[in-house]
């Protein structure tokens, strides 16, 4: 394959993940690009030559960089997220804390959560985007789950699903930590 299919293919390959992780049609996307639909069916099946303003403007519509549209590499079957790249994004009262141990991109979307609460700690919830799916699975403690107003109490080694695009809290009501962890689907 020469270097020019190669190109053709990658091209072909990302912009397809990535329209379709927006979730935009063809014509959305042609629109928001300011190219014709015929230009990108092509480019989506590795036919034609598009030239260098045309790809500018379909990177620039998908928000990412040229390179990323040229990128013969296709991405690695497995992303390591080793503990040096785990973010703690929230910061319990007491010292509980809710840690980011590792996700995926574009959308859909998969988060994994790693939370512990201490006694008397709550996490308030605002609804995410429509489509989301949460799962938890206790390790330790009891963990009192909110969901739109409705109360559920998860012992330990019980696993939970439930919708996240509604308000939802996640609370310890006992005297002992709970730990859990929470997978994310956001579509």
């Amino acid at each position: 394959m020469s270097d020019q299919e190669a190109i053709g293919e990658a091209v072909a390959r990302t912009v397809r993940s990535l329209r379709a992780g927006h979730g935009w049609s063809l014509d959305e996307l042609a629109g928001r690009a300011g190219v014709s639909k015929g230009v990108l069916v092509g480019l989506e099946q590795g036919r034609g030559n598009p030239n260098l303003g045309t790809l500018i403007r379909i990177s620039d519509a998908l928000g990412v960089p040229l390179t990323r549209l040229v990128q013969v590499e296709e991405e690695p079957a497995t992303r390591l997220f080793p503990p040096d790249r785990h973010v703690v994004l929230w910061h319990g009262p007491s010292g509980g804390t809710g840690t980011l141990l590792g996700g995926s991109d574009p959308r859909p979307s998969l988060e994994l959560w790693r939370w512990v609460l201490r006694p008397g700690e709550v996490r308030q919830s605002d609804a995410h985007v429509p489509g989301t799916k949460e799962i938890i699975y206790v390790e330790d403690g009891v963990l009192t789950l909110g969901v739109a107003g409705h109360r559920d109490t998860v012992q330990a080694g019980t696993a939970a699903v439930f919708v996240g695009d509604r308000p939802h809290s996640y609370s310890n009501e006992t005297d002992e930590d709970v730990r859990f962890v929470l997978a994310v689907l956001d579509p």
